[in-house]
């Protein structure tokens, strides 16, 4: 014989225990976006423009089969180059109070005004003059190295931890 089941009834959610529980997700939306720092988004966006650029450099450079440059910063070039455009929140060079990555020589220009090369050109062999670029929002860093072979390095410092990190 089949046992007959008893239909218990579900009790659904109230008006109040509806708005209460939204409002602490409202809450706790609130306090991740204020954990969220601005200035490592526009560092990390500064990053990914940067990079984008020179990959679409290298390929530019290898369909045509001529050299193409990048103009970083301020810098603008003689003829056809790709513009880096950053956030305003983004300043070129290291500050002060921000070390030099482990074994890294002080560089004459780039730690001071960000540009060793503000002008970069790259080849379609994939080469390109070596250089080193600071980015920073005043508390993190970036330390951008290109080398000649074409091969980008990226560190971040990271306040947090008082260190430098690869990206």
């Amino acid at each position: 014989m089949i046992q007959g089941c008893r239909h218990t009834g579900q009790r659904g959610f109230s008006l109040l225990e509806l708005t209460i529980a939204v409002g602490m997700a409202a809450v706790l939306a609130a306090a991740g976006l204020f954990q969220l720092d601005p200035g490592a988004v526009a560092l990390a966006s500064a990053h990914q423009e940067i990079r984008g650029s020179l990959d679409q450099a290298f390929i530019l450079a290898r369909a045509r089969g001529t050299n193409v440059t990048v103009a970083l910063g301020r810098a603008s070039g003689a003829g056809e180059h790709l513009p880096v455009q950053l956030s305003r929140r983004v300043k070129w060079g290291k500050p002060a109070h921000i070390p030099l990555p482990p074994g890294m020589d002080t560089p004459t220009v780039a730690a001071r005004t960000g540009e060793a090369h503000a002008i970069l050109t790259v080849t379609p062999r994939r080469t390109a003059l070596a250089a080193t670029w600071f980015l920073n929002d005043g508390r993190e860093a970036l330390c951008m190295r290109l080398s000649g072979q074409g091969k980008l390095q990226v560190l971040r410092w990271r306040r947090d931890l008082q260190k430098w990190t690869r990206v």
